[in-house]
């Protein structure tokens, strides 16, 4: 596979694909908060659980962390969430997994390009398709540096450990995001909202080690669902934010 193809497939990997869901009969306008997040219903893409707009507070929380306790099937991956970067993608994150949104679902994507190597996670379908029935806009970083691997200086390097949303185009965030196992080159088009502690970089190094499904097309896959099934079984704020 050539460069510029490898780096196409790299750049598109993260793109959450539109809902198969339809509508509901009614013609009401989509609901949207009156906050400076304006998280916004998505009448076209229902919710794969049923759960509320998040709080959308006229003083959005913008400093400090969240911790989050993840317990998954492979092992722990705590999270630790910071306002400052994203503080309307952490109150969101935490409003999900309030209401118990992340439990039970499986991180249906891993990839392993030279260029791109992330777990996706968030979406109860396990298809890649599955939202919380709403949006919200970007929050995108400014602080990444240059790849290393890109000459161009178009690409940044979202490093290991780093947690970001999954979205399918600008501001479309839903509840998909992504963990960073080895650094990777992306366009900055997604928004950063956290970490992952040591103990979680060891489990991911687990689930990435195992590989990823091969199939008829494809017995060897750089994109595709994880071997060892990853379920995120409880995913809950550790401490009071």
């Amino acid at each position: 596979m050539n460069r510029a193809l490898m780096t196409a497939l790299a750049a598109a990997a993260l793109v959450v694909s539109g809902g198969s869901t339809t509508a509901s009969a009614s013609d009401a306008p989509p609901r949207t908060t009156h906050g400076p997040c304006q998280y916004a219903q998505t009448p076209d893409e229902l919710a794969a659980r049923r759960v509320p707009l998040p709080p959308d507070p006229r003083h959005t929380p913008s400093h400090g962390t969240v911790d989050m306790s993840v317990r998954t099937s492979q092992g722990p991956l705590p999270l630790r969430l910071d306002r400052a970067k994203a503080p309307c993608t952490v109150q969101s994150f935490v409003h999900l997994a309030r209401h118990r949104f992340y439990d039970r679902t499986v991180c249906h994507r891993l990839t392993a390009y030279p260029t791109l190597k992330v777990l996706q996670c968030g979406d109860p379908t396990g298809t890649g398709e599955g939202g919380p029935g709403y949006e919200y806009k970007d929050e995108l970083p400014v602080d990444l540096p240059p790849a290393p691997s890109d000459p161009t200086g178009v690409r940044r390097l979202y490093g290991r450990g780093l947690l970001a949303m999954a979205n399918a185009g600008p501001n479309t965030n839903g509840s998909q995001f992504f963990v960073v196992y080895a650094d990777s080159a992306l366009r900055p088009n997604y928004t950063v909202f956290g970490t992952v502690g040591a103990v979680g970089l060891k489990t991911l190094d687990k689930i990435a080690a195992g590989g990823i499904e091969p199939t008829s097309q494809d017995p060897a896959p750089v994109d595709g669902t994880p071997v060892l099934r990853t379920e995120l079984l409880s995913v809950r704020p550790s401490c009071r934010p």
